[in-house]
């Protein structure tokens, strides 16, 4: 009797080996005697104990930060620039078989590739052009990535840190931009003015009552901001067009 419990304790325990259960983003690259067999999943998944062996891997995008890294930009400005890089396995038998480690392997990747890529521009464009970069970023570490059955979906500047005297020299750069262009406001707005003092004084030049008028509309302003009495000479073109006489 305690011959055949030991059969059906054994035999459950093979069952047991036998049946994985693979979730929906997991996938199992089976190897029987050590050769690449199927990769299995998801669900049931039923294996030869002893014979096959698994591993385990997963289909969800990965995310990781790449470590800053010192960069001297074309203009030989050292600035220290960290990003993050978002990658998913496609393949799983050739992200297990091509490569040890996918993941160590793409982190390194990534980080001589940032390297690289940003010492090919200038601080400006590394400051105003990000999209444009992470987007050659993205495209090489995917290509590189390629045979390894790894998708590199997308990668991100994060971060770009300047030496203290560079910010100072920007903030310095900036407050000349905004002097400069108050100072253009300015200039534009004494343009637009002398223009409209000479169309004015055109206007008042066919019209020898415009000018008159004008005299007693500025005297009127005076009196009506100092309360004193003011003499002036009364020109006699006035009292000639108040009189009527030429």
């Amino acid at each position: 009797m305690g011959f055949y419990i030991s059969i059906a304790v054994l035999v459950l325990i093979l069952l047991l080996a036998a049946l994985k259960i693979v979730r929906e983003y997991e996938r199992l690259v089976v190897f029987r005697f050590g050769k690449y067999f199927k990769t299995k999943g998801p669900g049931f998944v039923i294996i030869i104990p002893f014979v096959d062996k698994v591993v385990k891997v997963g289909l969800r995008t990965i995310t990781f930060d790449v470590p800053p890294q010192d960069i001297i930009t074309r203009d030989n400005v050292s600035v220290n620039v960290n990003a993050v890089v978002y990658f998913r396995v496609l393949q799983p038998e050739r992200a297990i078989i091509e490569v040890e480690d996918y993941f160590f392997a793409t982190s390194q990747i990534a980080q001589t590739t940032l390297r690289s890529v940003l010492g090919e521009f200038e601080l400006d464009e590394l400051l105003s052009q990000r999209e444009r970069i992470n987007v050659k970023l993205q495209s090489i570490i995917d290509e590189s990535t390629d045979p390894w059955g790894i998708k590199v979906s997308l990668v991100e500047i994060k971060h770009v840190d300047l030496p203290e005297e560079m910010k100072r020299a920007m903030a310095r750069q900036a407050e000349a931009e905004r002097i400069r262009r108050a100072k253009v406001i300015a200039a534009m707005g004494e343009l637009e003015a002398s223009q409209k003092l000479l169309e004015a004084a055109s206007t008042m030049a066919k019209e020898d009552i415009t000018i008159q008028l004008r005299y007693l509309q500025t005297l009127s302003d005076i009196s009506a901001e100092n309360a004193s009495t003011i003499i002036f000479p009364m020109p006699i073109d006035i009292l000639n067009k108040l009189s009527g006489k030429k």
